[in-house]
């Protein structure tokens, strides 16, 4: 038996992703907007250029907002000026507006982090393997400490400490980073069950259609009897055998619950279309798909609708953690909301028409085993 089985992964963006990486970028200090694209500014090189010797004037400069140094003619590529620029723009103009940025590697090149994959595919596979077991959700075994809410259930279906994780033998790899034109600007906004939206959100994101490659290894000598010999009990290796298949799995459960929610959703059948599109497709045996990054919501970082089969355990749930926010009745759905991609349009009158889009963060995933 080979040590690692080693897979060539391609990654196809289906729906725009962010993947943040924790930095709000200030609107006229950050970037400016010019001609329809957003323009990520290199403060130095911009500061720089001002070649400023009154020490009085570079006091001022230096309190100036950075696009406010900027002149028409001065918004191109080549003047250095920029670090990036985007197609698209937010839609608020206001100084100070916020927009988050995408996860990017120090020469602004943005790519897919291997954690954030991981941790996705960790729990479609808990979620798989609590069915496997025929798990039931106990308020005993969660615990009533949130922070560390499961953490017995996590035991039980992935190993009882870091040690013995299943999760140690599967590594994924940080995919390959792309240029900046990889990027988009989205536009997104939550809604709710009566149909109505939230706050917008403005943030940098990774293009549908755009593909990715990584590589993710299994550890196979991490099951192997010199692994028992030397104290490690991994278990369910055979999940990770059949990944693409698991994963596949709690996708088409999520996908269905997602269809169904947006069918019930006034102005929403853009969005139930395409889950119900993506319910049908045919993937075969060796992709999968995968809702990564920002956006996926509470059920799909928990083990989600196994939690809600019981719905007294639910209830005391959200009661004992105070997970609903706003005002809520006992059996009204949990949670209440989604996010997702708005395109708008602004009229002459500066009025603003909004359409909904798609959800975030839907990729398609395929692998293949190296020879």
């Amino acid at each position: 038996m080979a040590e690692y089985v080693i897979y060539d992964v391609n990654i196809s963006l289906v729906t725009p992703v962010h993947i943040g990486n924790g930095r709000e970028l200030l609107y006229d200090f950050d970037y400016a907007v010019h001609n329809g694209k957003t323009w990520r500014i290199n403060e130095d090189a911009l500061l720089d250029a001002q070649d400023v010797d009154d020490p009085r004037l570079a006091a001022q400069l230096a309190q100036t907002p950075p696009a406010q140094l900027l002149r028409p003619a001065d918004f191109a590529p080549e003047t250095g000026y920029f670090r990036y620029v985007l197609d698209g723009t937010p839609r608020s103009t206001a100084s100070g507006a916020q927009l988050r940025e995408q996860m990017k590697d120090p020469y602004d090149r943005p790519y897919l982090p291997g954690a954030s994959l991981k941790g996705a595919l960790r729990t479609a596979l808990g979620w798989y393997a609590w069915g496997a077991r025929k798990l039931q959700p106990e308020m005993r075994r969660v615990g009533r400490n949130p922070k560390w809410a499961g953490q017995e259930y996590e035991k039980e279906l992935f190993g009882r400490d870091p040690n013995n994780d299943l999760l140690r033998a599967l590594h994924v790899g940080d995919s390959e980073p792309l240029d900046a034109d990889a990027l988009m600007i989205i536009n997104a906004r939550v809604l709710n069950r009566g149909g109505g939206a939230g706050s917008p959100i403005e943030l940098e994101a990774l293009r549908p259609d755009t593909n990715f490659k990584l590589t993710i290894k299994l550890d196979q000598a991490l099951f192997s009897d010199w692994a028992k010999g030397a104290g490690l009990k991994l278990s369910g290796g055979n999940l990770l055998a059949n990944l693409p298949k698991v994963v596949q799995q709690h996708s088409q459960d999520r996908v269905k619950r997602e269809a169904a929610w947006f069918s019930q959703i006034r102005g929403a059948q853009r969005l139930a279309q395409f889950y119900t599109q993506l319910d049908g497709a045919r993937l075969g045996s060796s992709r999968f798909l995968l809702q990564v990054g920002w956006g996926t919501g509470w059920d799909d970082k928990t083990f989600g609708s196994r939690l809600q089969t019981d719905k007294v355990f639910m209830e005391r749930l959200i009661r004992d953690y105070r997970m609903a926010r706003g005002r809520r009745e006992e059996g009204d759905p949990f949670p209440k909301s989604r996010r997702m991609v708005v395109s708008f349009n602004r009229a002459a009158d500066g009025r603003v028409a909004e359409t909904p889009g798609s959800p975030l963060g839907w990729v398609l995933v395929e692998m293949k085993e190296r020879k």
